[in-house]
């Protein structure tokens, strides 16, 4: 957390000139419309850079647990589990998702630390 809020400060400080820049470009316009350009402008810019700030990466995987289904890896009826995402693994958008049972899981599962460990 102090990390995060140590690269805000600093992307604080470098909102300062760029507003600036842009209000010496609008200085010809009445002072509250310049001042809303200007936020408009650096909103624009710092979104994105807020945005990779506070992302945030789960420690733990968030899984999706339904019953009834068939076990992707060895075809048995029952629990199924899958994991949804973890650090840079993401499948919310999985349109054919891969349930396993209680045994498959943690297989899928070490298979996915695994590829975790070589990003």
């Amino acid at each position: 957390m102090i990390k995060r809020y140590f690269f805000y400060l600093i992307r604080w400080q470098l909102s300062t000139p760029v507003l600036a820049f842009v209000l010496i470009l609008l200085s010809e316009m009445n002072t509250i419309t310049a001042t809303i350009i200007a936020n408009l402008i650096g909103g624009l810019i710092f979104f994105w850079i807020d945005r990779f700030i506070f992302k945030t990466i789960t420690k733990s995987p968030l899984w999706e647990i339904r019953d009834d289904v068939i076990c992707h890896d060895c075809g048995v009826t029952g629990r199924g589990y899958r994991i949804v995402e973890w650090f840079k693994y993401n499948r919310r958008g999985d349109k054919k998702p891969q349930f396993r049972c209680e045994r498959c899981k943690d297989t899928k599962r070490q298979k996915i630390v695994e590829k975790i460990k070589k990003c």
